[in-house]
């Protein structure tokens, strides 16, 4: 059972969940489909940040005076805390979720900033457009399984990347992004080091690393790459590798200096593509993207629909 009042709303109703990840306290991603079926989510005590995946032309809100329609592929809204919201989804309409409390959003806005703001007013949107927001859903969100724990690290930096753009873009504060100079101090390093080197074979948040480094996650994962050259979640991918595939000796065998070098280096083979937790893009054409074989990355052909890698060659 999930914390999130929009999320048992759904349930509750025709809307079929194709998986879902918890990131730490107070942030979950779900990602589901729907057709037919008329939602009303309540004043919720939490936000909830959509973007539609595939289909979704027949959705339409309840406005004054009527319905409003504007939905599609890579289109998004916001429910913020408190927003109630009615939704006819007419026809096939994939979707994901994130879902923040208001606490998490707080929280993050502090650590980011180094301000504490009276209040964060979300602002609710409809059918909006916004190329970040797209690129961190599918370059990262929806570009690795979320089934497997070793993926948390680039989820929950993704995410935390989509809330910090919610508060600058979306909210009355619309504070600009602070500038992180310089790395890590060597100590502070170190400890990083060997946190992760005791940590491979755990799941690991953004979190977990920057509190180590007594740091807020928005300013360690910035230091961080600015020390290694990658980002925690590539640095802690290419380190898990380099271990699968005998890099230096076995985890246990190799010093830890020798571990961090491997960590940076290469891999020797590049790790098998992870399973997507989307396996419901449909193309209009009649093709499924959950048809054996057919890989899930999709774009939209010159006539607005979605299509998967396999029937591109349909649109040429």
């Amino acid at each position: 059972m999930s914390n999130y009042q929009a999320f048992e709303t759904l349930r509750e109703h025709k809307a079929r969940l194709h998986g879902s990840v918890l990131l730490g306290t107070g942030v979950e991603l779900a990602a589901w489909s729907n057709c037919n079926d008329r939602v009303t989510q309540e004043s919720a005590d939490h936000h909830t940040l959509s973007l539609y995946v595939a289909d979704g032309y027949e959705c339409y809100q309840q406005v004054p005076g009527g319905w409003r329609n504007g939905g599609g592929p890579d289109r998004f809204c916001i429910m913020p805390r408190q927003y109630a919201s009615t939704w006819d989804v007419r026809s096939d309409l994939s979707f994901v979720h994130l879902y923040c409390t208001d606490g998490h959003l707080r929280q993050l806005a502090e650590q980011t900033w180094d301000r504490s703001p009276v209040a964060i007013n979300v602002e609710p949107r409809s059918f909006g457009e916004d190329p970040q927001i797209t690129l961190l859903y599918r370059q990262f969100l929806l570009n690795c399984d979320w089934r497997d724990s070793a993926n948390l690290l680039a989820l929950s930096s993704a995410s935390n990347l989509l809330m910090s753009h919610l508060i600058q873009r979306y909210s009355q504060l619309q504070w600009k992004l602070p500038q992180a100079r310089g790395g890590l101090a060597p100590a502070v390093a170190r400890r990083v080091r060997e946190y992760i080197e005791n940590h491979l074979e755990r799941p690991l948040l953004l979190a977990d690393l920057a509190a180590q480094a007594g740091l807020s996650e928005y300013h360690f994962a910035r230091m961080f790459k600015h020390a290694t050259g990658l980002a925690p979640h590539q640095f802690v991918m290419r380190a898990r590798c380099n271990v699968r595939n005998g890099c230096c000796g076995t985890a246990n065998s190799r010093s830890p200096r020798s571990r961090w070098r491997a960590a940076s280096a290469p891999p020797a083979i590049s790790a098998t593509a992870s399973r997507r937790p989307m396996d419901l893009l449909r193309c209009r054409c009649g093709w499924g993207a959950n048809r054996k074989g057919v890989q899930h990355g999709s774009t939209v052909c010159r006539a607005g629909r979605v299509v998967c890698r396999r029937i591109r060659a349909h649109h040429a």
